[in-house]
């Protein structure tokens, strides 16, 4: 390779910002798909699958795309980990911003939630915290583990209140990806 004249140098130095800016490096983003008829969980890393988990467990009732309290069905949605809790009854816990202002919003035009209720959302969403939990939506959906439950019920039966649920070992492996602010489609 030749080397570059001393008189090319300021050129370069012109043009090199304008090149960079035409061809940004761009990271890859790495985000979770959670297939509810397959019941799988891929990580993502923009198209491309890193992995998948099998035999995942969704919500006693199904899933819905507009879930009320106590339903006991998997909100759809596209979502973010809003929480980490490495303490939780149920092993790990990576909980999302459920309810979405979206379904918020949504909830508010059908009249399944109030204008307060919509409010408090709203607020909890502009301050960065997890929206409340007991307004007619609910709340506290996430992805976590069995805990000490009986696997033997993950392995036979959609068996949450809402939340996708791994095994143990499982969320222990999905932990290693997990950041807060992660996207997480629900389907």
């Amino acid at each position: 390779m030749p080397a570059l004249s001393p008189a090319l140098l300021p050129a370069l130095l012109l043009v090199l910002p304008l090149l960079l800016a035409a061809n940004p490096i761009v990271a890859a983003e790495t985000w979770l798909d959670v297939d509810t008829s397959e019941l799988t969980l891929s990580v993502m890393e923009d198209a491309a699958v890193v992995h998948t988990f099998e035999e995942i467990a969704i919500g006693r009732n199904g899933v819905s795309t507009a879930r009320q309290q106590g339903d006991e069905t998997t909100p759809l949605g596209s979502y973010r980990i809003r929480k980490i809790n490495n303490e939780s009854r149920f092993h790990l816990f990576f909980g999302f911003n459920y309810p979405t202002m979206d379904q918020a919003t949504e909830a508010l035009k059908a009249r399944r939630i109030t204008s307060e209720d919509w409010q408090a959302i709203n607020a909890a969403h502009l301050q960065g915290r997890e929206p409340p939990a007991d307004t007619p939506l609910g709340g506290y959906i996430g992805i976590h583990g069995v805990g000490a439950g009986d696997p033997r019920i993950h392995e036979d039966y959609n068996w949450t209140e809402g939340c996708i649920a791994l095994t143990n070992a499982q969320v222990d492996e999905l932990a290693r990806w997990i950041k807060p602010g992660m996207r997480v489609v629900v389907r």
